[in-house]
Order: structure tokens, then sequence, then C-alpha cells
């Protein structure tokens, strides 16, 4: 008795073989081998699944209900696994106009760091979370259309029926097209900036610029003497710099100004977000010191001042 079976017309033969594997493994066929037949058929190019039910075994007011959702399940994870990709690359061309192959891989690369978590402040748990939603929605699409139908057309049904799927793909591509469109900016920034510095000539040697913690950095020139600016005890915070690329009164346009030849950075974090924009725009005028005896020196004030406290 036929049951439902599954075209893979214009796909890879390799999905028709994944899909028979991943039904040959639900807790359904497992437990029911006697009762179901999966078996492909079909020419290269146009495979199909074929799922028939062996009776007297397999009772259809008892069992097609369990298999559906069984095989919707299996379903459903490797259309993810085969159709998120391309569906997420036809919302950036469609929905956001973007059309350059370049530009669609930069975006799909922030699409992918979302649906991983491993985007800036992403959650890897929460990545998972959204995923397995996903999944359970579109199992139970699947399921629906198996227990009313007995062919389910891949293609057909991944362009023209994942509404579900597409609206929360079309989310994470609204969000990576923005992250994309800010990135970019900020590289241009980052470009203009650097050649401003090129064309400089340097007005002082060197200077030290010594990252006290948190948001606080010190500037001081060759002579360890704190430099001249606008912030009364040389101290300014890069809060602004990190969330919205403002390089006014900041320490970046300080540096540009003063010039240096070269920039002597000691910190405990060479990883924070403005030693690197630093590095970016200085480039090979910037040595990052590792502990000396400045450091050192400034490790014992702390110590005291803290003692002191």
């Amino acid at each position: 008795m036929k049951l439902f079976s599954i075209l893979c017309a214009n796909r890879p033969d390799e999905l028709a073989e994944q899909l028979q594997e991943a039904l040959r493994n639900t807790g359904f066929f497992l437990h029911k081998r006697d009762s179901v037949a999966i078996k492909l058929t079909g020419t290269a190019g146009r495979r199909a699944v074929e799922v028939d039910g062996i009776l007297p075994q397999f009772r259809l007011s008892d069992d097609l209900d369990a298999l559906c959702s069984e095989a919707a399940g299996a379903l459903a994870e490797i259309m993810m696994r085969h159709e998120e990709e391309a569906l997420l690359a036809s919302i950036i061309r469609r929905d956001f106009q973007y059309e350059q192959e370049e530009d669609i891989g930069g975006i799909m690369k922030y699409c992918r760091a979302m649906l991983d978590g491993t985007a800036a402040g992403g959650d890897a748990e929460r990545a998972l979370c959204a995923r397995s939603r996903r999944k359970s929605k579109l199992s139970g699409e699947i399921a629906d259309y198996l227990r009313e139908h007995t062919l389910l057309n891949w293609e057909g049904f991944v362009r023209f029926r994942l509404r579900t799927l597409t609206e929360e793909l079309r989310d994470v591509a609204e969000f990576a097209v923005d992250e994309f469109v800010m990135d970019r900016q900020y590289q241009e920034f980052i470009t203009l900036l650097q050649y401003f510095v090129y064309i400089q000539e340097a007005k002082v040697p060197f200077v030290h610029l010594i990252h006290k913690g948190g948001s606080e950095f010190m500037l001081l020139d060759e002579r360890m003497k704190p430099i001249d600016t606008d912030d009364a005890e040389s101290t300014v915070t890069v809060e602004m710099l990190e969330k919205d690329m403002n390089f006014e009164d900041m320490i970046v346009s300080t540096l540009i100004t003063v010039s240096p030849g070269q920039i002597y950075i000691h910190t405990r974090e060479p990883e924070l977000q403005v030693i690197k924009t630093i590095g970016q725009i200085f480039e090979n005028r910037v040595e990052l010191c590792e502990y000396c005896r400045l450091c050192h020196n400034l490790d014992r004030t702390h110590a005291a001042e803290y003692n002191k406290g």
C-alpha cells in the first residue's frame, strides 16, 4: 500500500539517498520494520523516495499519524541542512536587492554566524534553541502535508510552502544586512583615516598610550609627560568609539592630531576593540608592549592607591 513518496527532482541524487537513510533511522521504522518499506526509485536527477505500508502489519488508522510525524522530523532536518542557505541567498537578492556575489557572500557570513550563535554577542545555546524551534515548526508543516497528500515534491514544497521558515530567515537576513552595511561603513571610515595618517608627517617621535583599565587611557609624550588634550587629566573614554564610531574628542582623534612616528601601547587587554582600531589606522606605527618597566611601575602605583583606599 503506497503511503507517500518524496520527489527530489532538480536536486543532487545524494539528497534522495540521505532522505532514505534518515527515514530508515526514524523510531517508527526501527520499531516496525516489518510494517513499512522504504525504497529509492527514479533515474539520475529525478530520484524519489517511496514509503509503502506492508499489509496486514501496517494499520492505516493506528500507524499513519505516527509515521508522518517521525518522517516529517527527518525531512525537516535534511531540508534545513540543504535549503536554508539557498533560501537566505534568495531572500538577500529578492528582498534587499543585492546582486553582487561578493556582497551576498559577505552578508551570508553574518547569517551563518547568527544561525550558529558565533556572531558578536551571540549565544550558541540560544541559536540552538532557535534552530530547534524552526525545525519543530517545519516538521509540523511537513507532517500535516503528508497526512493529506501522497506526493511531496521537494522543490515545490520549498518554493511555495515554507512560509514560517522563510519569515524567520528573512529576520536573520535583515539583521545580517544591517551588520554588513555597518561593517562596510566602518571599514570605509578606517580606510579614510589610514590615508589621512599616511599623508601626515610625524610631529613627535613617539608617544606612550597607557591603558589604565576599563575605558580609561592616558597619553604620554617621549619625556613621559602627559600630552595636553582638551581633557584636563589627559584621560579619555572609548565607550562611544565602540558603540557609535564617533571619533570626535576621542583617543583616536587625539592620536591623529598628535601624529606620532611611533605609538607604544601599554595594555593588558590587546583584544579590546579600540586597541584593534588604533592598530588598523596607524598600522606599522603601533607596537604593543608585553610588559615593560613602565607597566611595572604603573601596576605598583595602582597597588599603592588601592592599599590607601
